[in-house]
């Protein structure tokens, strides 16, 4: 495999790496304390192209390949994780249901809209008592002579409070299997509920949402009855590879300020770099980082040439997130004390780096699943 990156992979990194240092990494702390959606950063997003990415120029995207698109991820992510949560989120699981099935009006209405940033989507699927078990979905849509009636409770839904429209997985009383709906928020009987206190990715808002005898005309079923869980298989691998950039992302971050403390801090008369314990650190996290970051763009690669890649997705979801994790804290240990104190941003990585253990499947559920892969 080549691992040298063409001239507009380059470019794109490049381009989000500037975005991510003069634009993001300003603010990321303020957006986390006040726990708003970034909504500047969310449009100039947009206006970098990054929600139409995936999507082809026909459709008024780019038509760029997963590496660039996970490259890009991986910069975002390094400047505020939560504000690349809110964008992979619209960049992916909350548009392309409307690219592939919505009618013209929708897409005319929404989805051109939300490629460019100036609306605002979200995906609902989890439930209180449905998070893994996807099949555990309560969630009904009752067909009637115009179309259907939405009743139903969602849960850990990511941009709710600001969302114009929401992708929502539900079940039927006309077939057994998961179909998925297109419904606007402004429409009568959605209410989005409480947010909900997270311990970090904190300016990515998530709240409950309930649907209450909302009224759908029969065009805002998105594909075909009980077809939903296969659907959204169709982009599951590169849900999982989208995390696992995240997760590379914020794990860079860390590293990098870790490592830029270690040769300022000064203790015993030389850097703490100098010292052997704080250098076998390093090594470590190092290692840790080029594997999950090159596992991850050869997954992504996979992906681009439309080679087998559900196993290497879960794979590089499962191994880069937690490296992420382990490489937060251990750069938070470089810092001592000071790394528990919000005065640094190894703090903020700490508490944000455990979002990607759960987004795109949790190691548990990724572990069983590539076993599986195995013929186990």
């Amino acid at each position: 495999m080549d691992f040298e990156l063409t001239d507009i992979q380059k470019q794109i990194q490049q381009t989000f790496r500037d975005f991510a240092e003069r634009k993001v990494k300003p603010v990321a702390a303020k957006l986390d304390k006040e726990k708003k959606f970034p909504k500047e950063l969310f449009k100039e997003a947009g206006d970098l192209g990054f929600f139409g990415m995936r999507y082809p120029e026909s459709a008024g995207g780019s038509g760029l390949d997963v590496v660039s698109y996970s490259l890009a991820v991986m910069e975002m992510a390094r400047g505020s994780l939560s504000l690349a949560a809110v964008c992979t989120m619209q960049s992916l699981m909350a548009t392309y249901f409307l690219y592939r099935f919505g009618n013209e009006e929708i897409k005319e209405t929404y989805f051109d809209e939300a490629i460019k940033g100036n609306k605002i989507g979200a995906i609902c699927m989890t439930e209180p008592n449905a998070g893994s078990d996807l099949m555990a979905i309560t969630t009904l849509a009752k067909a009637t002579q115009d179309g259907f009636i939405l009743n139903g409770q969602k849960t850990w839904v990511t941009s709710a409070p600001e969302a114009d429209f929401f992708t929502v997985l539900s079940r039927t009383d006309i077939h057994d299997n998961l179909s998925i709906f297109f419904v606007p928020s402004k429409l009568k009987g959605v209410l989005v509920g409480k947010s909900i206190e997270k311990m970090g990715v904190r300016a990515s808002v998530t709240s409950e949402v309930s649907f209450n005898d909302v009224t759908l005309p029969k065009n805002y079923l998105l594909g075909e009855i009980g077809e939903g869980t296969k659907c959204l298989k169709e982009i599951l691998a590169e849900i999982r590879i989208m995390t696992a950039a995240l997760a590379v992302g914020v794990a860079t971050a860390a590293y990098e300020e870790a490592l830029v403390y270690a040769n300022q801090r000064s203790q015993f008369g030389k850097p703490i770099g100098k010292f052997q314990a704080v250098q076998m650190k390093f090594a470590d996290m190092a290692v840790q980082l080029e594997t999950a970051k090159h596992y991850v763009l050869y997954a992504a690669t996979l992906s681009d040439k439309n080679l087998p890649r559900q196993k290497e997705a879960m794979i590089a979801k499962l191994y880069a997130s937690e490296c992420a994790v382990s490489i937060c804290d251990e750069a938070s240990r470089v810092f001592a004390s000071y790394g528990y104190a919000v005065d640094y941003h190894i703090e903020r990585y700490l508490r944000d780096s455990r979002f990607t253990l759960i987004g795109g499947g949790t190691s548990e559920i990724l572990k069983i699943n590539i076993a599986k892969e195995l013929g186990l």
